[in-house]
């Protein structure tokens, strides 16, 4: 397990609608880590935020942190439903587009603003490709964002891991399909985590 060597202040930030469907998977993914993952370190500390749509209104939150993880769909050449990336902000690869839905053309234009201030944290990505956006509202993910949730999972333990952070397992039996049933109560109950 790799260590980081300095104290940071680490942010895991979901974006998205949860009302669009698969739109929702990054707003939606948080919810599933907080509740499924005591997250333990000594060093380090963990925050995890519902985003929503805020995009810009984000910013003074995003400039506080050292580390911030972005949970989003992307879009991006030669993809299919399902298919995940994991990437540096500043290293996208060249197939990644962020022209999809109204929120992620937000979010990168903020991500451009904070890295023109000289205020962009190192930031990763955890992008998804979404299958189903905004046809009906509804809080039902395809199966292919369901499926891609253990990739998703798995990407973002061992980043957490490799800074030395501890994730115990809270509960092993929830599924992104239990978050998804009661996100919008989270929501409505205490707004974004900001």
């Amino acid at each position: 397990m790799g260590q980081s060597r300095r104290k940071m202040n680490i942010l895991i930030l979901g974006i998205g609608n949860i009302l669009f469907q698969d739109e929702g998977i990054g707003a939606h993914f948080i919810h599933y880590l907080d509740e499924k993952y005591e997250f333990i370190s000594d060093k380090h500390t963990i925050s995890i935020v519902d985003g929503g749509t805020l995009a810009q209104r984000l910013i003074p939150l995003i400039i506080e942190y050292d580390k911030v993880y972005v949970i989003d769909c992307i879009d991006a050449l030669d993809s299919k439903a399902g298919d995940v990336y994991f990437f540096d902000y500043l290293k996208a690869p060249a197939e990644i587009d962020w022209q999809g839905s109204a929120h992620e053309v937000e979010m990168l234009q903020t991500l451009n603003m904070i890295k023109m201030n000289g205020d962009l944290p190192d930031t990763q990505v955890v992008g998804v490709i979404p299958k189903r956006v905004a046809d009906d509202t509804t809080f039902d993910l395809s199966s292919e964002i369901v499926n891609a949730t253990a990739t998703m999972e798995k990407v973002m333990v061992e980043s957490l891991e490799n800074l030395g952070v501890e994730l115990r397992v809270r509960q092993s039996n929830l599924t992104i399909e239990d978050i998804a049933k009661i996100s919008f109560k989270r929501d409505i109950v205490n707004g974004p985590k900001i």
